[in-house]
């Protein structure tokens, strides 16, 4: 069999590219702290074996992160706005036969709310210079959007996917159509909702995560004033009746900034070849969360690294980066 599929994370790697902050209007007041933290991440997966590539956008910037990384880390000087390769990066497929080739897809900065210098062509260029062929598809769709389990089956929420700033004219057969013909995805898991205030529209990468076939990883709820207990009922409700088997994560809880509701979430972990890393946030909640999802990956070590700086940007660490699948 030599069809094209995109593998589940958890598939061993070669290398993982990361985004390094630069941008101080995106971080105001947290640029150094979302660097630092970047930089522990870059840093753990490193140390555990696995290569890895950051990405700085300038001379400036180089020199921050050489200050902060060790000389594990392969630094490259590229031209990119946002940090979150995982949905500007290239998409890596792999075939029966062991070869590799990027699938790119159209981006609009999260239906247009965030166009920044690069973004648009980031993607094809860190996956010419790994030497993939690429292929552009006709619609638009971020990595984030999506998770997999290796099986065929993928999970996305209808907030983002079925939103009219990104695929206006496709209706939900046309995109499950799309998934199938571009990323080989013969079953899809629409989950409702995504996080409130995620500014992605509900990317399922911060509600949900496959962590093995058939077995998806949600958060339940943690408090009695957890803002998002309703959503993560109801995409537990959509699973199982799919037949997926849920494996419970605590939720960090109610996580607030100058009185705004945040969208935290330890769902947003990078799986590495030998590492998992979970974002942490200084609540209560950060140890039990951490054990739960070492608890799926006993096969690899689980670690926490606080990135609250990192959510003052949008994102956390499996947004910011993007695996190179090994052939």
């Amino acid at each position: 069999m030599n069809a094209w599929h995109f593998p589940p994370e958890w598939h061993p790697q070669d290398w993982i590219w990361i985004g390094f902050p630069h941008d101080p209007v995106e971080w105001p007041g947290f640029l150094g702290a979302a660097q630092e933290q970047m930089a522990a991440f870059a840093n753990a997966v490193a140390n555990s074996g696995q290569q890895v590539r950051l990405l700085v956008r300038d001379a400036v910037n180089e020199a921050r992160a050489r200050e902060l990384c060790n000389d594990k880390v392969v630094i490259e000087r590229r031209v990119y706005g946002d940090v979150w390769l995982r949905d500007t990066g290239p998409l890596v497929m792999r075939d029966g036969a062991g070869g590799r080739a990027a699938r790119r897809f159209g981006f609009n900065g999260w239906g247009g709310k965030y166009l920044m210098e690069g973004d648009q062509t980031i993607g094809a260029e860190i996956a010419r210079d790994a030497g993939l062929d690429i292929t552009t598809a006709d619609w638009i769709l971020e990595g984030g959007a999506l998770d997999c389990d290796g099986t065929g089956l993928v999970v996305t929420t209808e907030q983002c996917l079925l939103n009219p700033n990104r695929n206006p004219h496709l209706t939900r057969t046309d995109l499950e159509m799309r998934l199938q013909r571009d990323l080989g995805f013969n079953r899809v898991l629409w989950l409702g909702d995504g996080l409130i205030n995620d500014h992605t529209d509900g990317h399922v990468d911060n509600l949900a995560r496959f962590v093995g076939p058939n077995l998806l990883a949600l958060p339940t709820a943690t408090g009695q004033d957890d803002p998002n207990a309703a959503i993560y009922a109801d995409a537990r409700e959509r699973a199982e009746a799919m037949g997926v088997q849920v494996a419970l994560v605590p939720s960090p809880g109610r996580v607030e900034r100058d009185g705004r509701i945040e969208p935290a979430s330890y769902m947003n972990f990078a799986v590495t070849t030998h590492l998992v890393v979970v974002p942490i946030y200084g609540t209560e909640h950060d140890e039990a969360g951490i054990a739960a999802i070492a608890a799926l990956f006993p096969d690899r070590e689980t670690i926490g690294i606080m990135a609250d700086a990192i959510l003052a940007g949008g994102g956390s660490f499996h947004c910011s980066s993007q695996q190179m699948p090994r052939a």
